[in-house]
Formats: structure tokens, sequence, C-alpha cells
């Protein structure tokens, strides 16, 4: 008798196989096991002594689309429910639900109908059968909405019709049929509901709140903890619902006509990034609400969404907290001197410290190693350079721990979507020889992994929804980024003459336009089709408002995946750069598409790529392509490479323009202008 015992497993890497069709990284897996003896089983011994073997253990590296459905039944028959929960999470990236399907419904009618003559063979045979039927069924059970395409259910027909012919005493048929009614069913309902409402929300909603309260909300009167706990509520909601591979870069960064229908396809993650949005612009829209508001009123305001961003950072909220430091750092807040220069020192070290959660430092080490400290951790671990702080924080967890109240965890999902989005960048889909890459899937099935992590951590809230609360969220009237800055500058006008010209020394000897702050200051998670990434995208004011008060960009960045200075991402000869068209349309968000840059992309190649992942048609000849650097732009020469002309003073930010010719004409034009002007002034 033998009992095989895998505590002590070894496995290494030992060669690379390939096969017509598909590759394989092969592992020699040391496997230690013990014999019992009759004579030691009835002493009560546990063994006798210690033995062991080397097993070969093929795991598929690459392969075609019929390779990769095959390896979901090992040879021995057996499921390896790894690889299947890598295929299942991934395999939208490169084939359709139907696809899939059909190979694995013809896999189990060429078992079904092929003879083996060794009743070893014939075993194994019909183990595969099965575990192919079990396949199908964790897919069914895992991946539903796979199956929801209405109205005709193309899959769900086909399944049934195969199971009925094939496998006549198995569940399946019946299942799909039922799956197929239930969808049916909740189309209906849809189409029942779809009656519109027409009505302005800033017109009627004091009287909805009078008719069912009696009395609005005022921002200052809610209580920092029921702004918390509400934002917390809603992002915890949508952060539950969202599909973790929805999140996959090939699905949210290009939108793949092939694979799905337009942005649609990332409607979960749409949301979330909708809600992030919308916190962020309310925060710039109370601040700026009324040209006339005291100073002193308007540093009250200010302060209350410091305060509510430490209460979201108590419950771990880290999606609304980023949210909040993004609105306070966008540039027509951020610039509101007299209202900072009034804010309590405490108050400037509470945000510096939330800002520095999300600094851009090593790929936001900082904000990577909080979450995965407090992922799945009952409290936050809250510390502060303030004793004052500090005493608050140990007696509000003391509160915690006696009142049995654990904290859940709502991430920044714009950290996961930049790190999807640059394996899905960086990683070729397929390897040379055209198969289709499965090592990419797999790094990509580590980050959908702790998606799912959090969402089991976002359950444990237990708060409710106030609907008063979202009747105040919803009535506030927000502005966008042209408006902000009118407002802001209202406000607090810009001193005419004040602004010097720099001149900054670049590489290729070009001087870099004068960068205008107002048009660089907010998130811009973009609702649109063309947005790639989460992320925010702040600079450095040359005005702090506030003396050693410091101002941490806020924009997603880089990934460094395997936390290794020479990272797949960015090498000597090859890097990950961010680049943003700007057109009518992209004037007021900052939405990038990452492109991978090397050694010999000269700047027509690079124009072509960002045009081709905008859907653009036209010529490089029509643009010109721009560095964004932190106090000006540098015009990349038409027939330079691009990879050793950029200014790599910029650090590990690396943001491009794409603008047309005639625009940066028109911009040079009024730039000359405008120095004429200074020029005389001065005189």
């Amino acid at each position: 008798m033998i009992s095989m015992s895998f505590q002590d497993d070894v496995t290494r890497f030992w060669r690379e196989e390939k096969e017509e069709g598909a590759i394989y990284n092969v592992y020699l897996k040391k496997v230690t096991y013990h014999t019992l003896s009759d004579l030691d089983h009835e002493k009560g011994r546990e063994f006798s002594h210690l033995m062991w073997e080397t097993q070969k253990i093929r795991v598929i590296k690459a392969g075609t689309l019929e390779k990769l459905v095959e390896s979901l039944v090992t040879v021995k028959g057996e499921l390896d429910s790894t690889y299947v929960n890598v295929f299942l999470a991934t395999y939208r990236t490169f084939a359709t639900p139907k696809q899939v399907l059909d190979l694995l419904i013809a896999r189990y009618k060429w078992l079904k109908t092929h003879v083996e003559e060794s009743k070893e063979k014939k075993e194994i045979n019909e183990v595969q059968q099965r575990t192919v039927k079990s396949v199908i069924s964790v897919w069914m059970d895992t991946y539903p909405d796979d199956f929801r395409d209405d109205p005709d259910y193309v899959c769900l027909c086909t399944l049934e019709e195969f199971s009925q012919k094939y496998i006549p005493d198995s569940d399946l048929a019946t299942r799909a049929r039922h799956k197929m009614e239930k969808f049916q069913r909740e189309a209906e309902g849809k189409a029942d509901i779809g009656i519109q409402f027409r009505f302005s929300i800033c017109d009627e909603v004091d009287h909805m709140i009078d008719a069912d309260y009696h009395k609005p909300l005022e921002f200052l009167d809610i209580s920092n903890q029921r702004l918390a706990e509400q934002l917390t509520y809603k992002d915890a909601e949508l952060f539950k619902r969202v599909v973790p591979h929805h999140c996959l870069g090939a699905v949210w960064a290009r939108r793949d006509r092939r694979l799905g229908k337009g942005s649609s396809i990332a409607r979960s993650v749409l949301a979330t990034i909708d809600q992030f949005n919308r916190v962020s612009l309310r925060v710039t829209a109370t601040i700026l609400k009324t040209k006339d508001m005291k100073t002193s009123h308007r540093s009250r305001i200010i302060n209350k969404w410091i305060d509510v961003a430490q209460e979201l950072r108590q419950v771990k909220n880290f999606s609304s907290l980023k949210a909040i430091i993004s609105g306070l750092q966008s540039s027509s807040v951020y610039r509101l001197k007299r209202a900072w220069a009034t804010l309590p020192k405490e108050s400037i070290e509470l945000f510096q410290d939330l800002s520095e959660i999300f600094s851009n430092e090593n790929n936001q080490i900082a904000s990577r190693e909080l979450l995965m400290k407090e992922a799945t951790a009952k409290f936050p671990a809250l510390d502060s350079s303030s004793k004052t702080r500090r005493r608050r924080n140990m007696q509000k967890r003391q509160s915690w721990i006696e009142n049995g109240i654990v904290q859940g965890t709502v991430p920044y999902l714009g950290t996961f979507l930049t790190d999807l989005t640059m394996i899905d960048t960086a990683i070729p889909d397929n390897t040379d020889e055209g198969l289709i890459n499965f090592e990419k899937r797999r790094k990509e099935f580590e980050v959908l992994a702790q998606i799912k992590l959090l969402q089991s951590a976002a359950q444990i809230y237990n708060f409710t929804e106030d609907p008063q609360f979202w009747m105040w969220f919803d009535s506030v009237r927000v502005y966008d980024e042209s408006e902000s800055h009118q407002l802001s500058c209202a406000i607090e006008p810009q001193k005419e003459g004040s602004t010097k010209l720099r001149k900054k020394s670049a590489s290729l000897g070009h001087k870099p336009a004068k960068f205008d702050g107002s048009k660089l200051s907010l998130f811009s998670c973009g609702l649109d089709d063309r947005s790639s990434v989460c992320s925010s995208s702040n600079l450095d004011s040359p005005n702090s408002p506030t003396p050693g008060m410091s101002h941490s960009s806020s924009t997603s960045s880089l990934l460094s995946y395997d936390s290794d200075p020479v990272s797949p991402f960015k090498t000597s000869d090859h890097c990950v750069i961010k680049v943003r068209l700007e057109s009518a349309a992209e004037a007021n968000t900052h939405v990038y598409k990452s492109i991978m840059l090397t050694n010999t992309d000269h700047t027509n190649n690079v124009i072509d790529k960002a045009l081709e992942k905008y859907s653009v048609n036209g010529g490089h000849k029509d643009f010109c392509l721009l560095q964004v650097l932190q106090d000006g732009e540098l015009l990349i020469p038409e027939k330079a490479n691009v990879f050793y002309a950029m200014n790599n003073s910029a650090g590990s930010e690396l943001h491009f323009i794409i603008r047309s010719r005639l625009d940066q004409e028109q911009q040079n034009q009024h730039r000359k202008r405008g120095r004429r002007k200074l020029k005389n002034w001065s005189i």
C-alpha cells in the first residue's frame, strides 16, 4: 500500500517541449511517499520508511485555440482546476463563448466515438468525457453571462441539443433550458421598465426633498461619518458587481470589436469609474460654488472634504478617498491660495499624509503596499505623525473592537486597470509561431484574483442606503474643466504679467511651449469608448498655496509587475508610454492610450500606433508628437527616434500628445504674440 505525501514537494522547471500547435513548459516534481506494511499498520505506526519519485508535469505555455481547449482536461482525464480557472477568466481576449463551446462539444464527440483497445485507455477515455461535462458545468455556474447572447441564445440552444443527443442521462439539457427561460424573463422585465422619466434634477430635487424630508441638506451640515458611509456604501455595491474579466486590457483598453459590443462590454467597470468621477466633480463643485462666498467659508468646505477623506481612510474606502484627493488637487481648486492659506496646520498635514498614499513614486508603491496590508484586515493600520490624530485613531480603533465593528475594503480600481493595461501592452498576444500566448493570460489572472479577493472583503460592510443623502448628492450642480477654471479665476483672478516665461534646455535643442496647468487638472476616467485607464493627472503648481505643502500627482503610473528595476515594461531598449490624442472631443479630458515604444520607433511610427488605437483615419503627415513635461511641451522632430529624442528627466511618467499640425501652428503663433506683448510690457 502506497500513501503519497505532497508536503515536501519540489517542482523545478526542466525544459520546453514543442509539438504541432502547442508549446509546453515541462516541470519535474519530486513527490515523497511512504510504504505501509501490515505489521506497521497493526502496531499503529504511521510508516516504515520514506521514498520518493520524480513526476513529469507539462503545462501549456502557448497553443492554438484547439490545443488550449484540449488542455482543460489532463492526459489522465483529470480536471486541472488552476488551468480551468485561468482559461475561463481570460479566454474572451482570444475567443468567443461559441467558439469554446463548439470545441468542447467536438472534443466530447471525439472521445465518445473514439474506440480504445486496452481497458486502461477506455477507462481514461470515460474519465475524460466526464471531465469535459464538468468543465461545461463549471463554466455555466461561474460565468452565466457568457451564455446570455440574446435574443437567439445560440450557445444555450447548441448545448441543449448536444446534451439531449449525446448525454441524455445528464442534467445539462435541463439546466440549459432553464437558464434560457430565466434570461428571457429578465429581458422581458427590462423591456417593461423601459419608461424614461424626463425632468431636471436641479429643478425638481428641492421639491422632492421638501415633500419627503421637509428640509434639504446643506453640505456643511452633513456629518463626515454620514458622508463617508454613504460613499462607501455606493462604492462597495459597485465594486462587488465588477466583472473581473471586464478589467482585462484587451477588453478595457482596446475595446476589441470582435469580442464585444463597444464600451458596453466593460459596463461594470464604467459604472465604478462614473461614480469616481461624480465624487471628484462634486468636490470641486462645492468649493467653487459661488464667486461671492467668503474665503473662510470656502476654506471650511476644503477642510471638511479633507476630514471626509480621513473618514474614508478609516473605513478603508480607497476609491472615494482617491476621488476626493484628485478633486482637491485639481488645478481649479489647488490654485485658490487664499482659501488654502487659512486652513489649520493640522488639516494641511493630514492632506499631505492622505496624498502620499497615492504618490506615484516607484509605481505607486505606497498605495500598493497599504492595500496588500489592509486588504483582508479587520481594521486599518492608522498611523500619523500627529500625536493628536494618533490618539484619536487609537480611540476609534478601540471603539470598533468593543462594538464588534469590522471594516471591509474598497480599492481604487484604477490601480488594477493600469496593471492589466500594461500587461496587455507589454506582452504580445501571440508567439512568433502565431500561437496564443497563454503565459500572458496567467499574469493577467494573478491581477484578476486580487480583484476577486477584494470583492470578498467588500462584502463585510454593513451600511445601508440613505435616500435623502443621494438626493442632495444628485442635486449638486457640477462643472466641466473649462467652467471650473473660469470659476476659479473669477474667485482669485490671475495677476496680469505675473507669469514668467521659463527657459528649459531640452534634448535636440527644442524649447518646450509654456505649460497651461489649467488644462491638465482633473483625473479623467472618461466614459467614452476611447478611455483606456482610470487615472488622475495633476501637476505641481508653481505657486503652492501653502509653503511646504506638497502637491503629489495622482496619475496612475507605469507598472513594474515583478517589482524589478529592469521590468518588461521599461528596459534599455523599450518602455511603455502614454499617448493622448488632442482633438475637439478630447480637449477637456486626459484619457491616455498605452503604447510600447522601442529604440527603433521614429515619430511617424508612434503617431500611426496612436491613431490606430484611437480608431482615427488619417496619416501621420497631419499630426505632430509632443512630450508633456512638468513646465512645458517638447516637440519631437518629424524624423527623430523617439526613444532617444524624448526628455528622460520626466521620470517614469512618459506622457505624450498627438496634436494636429494646424493646431500646433496656431499655438506657435499665439506664443509668438504673447512673447512680443511680454517684451513690450517689460520695456
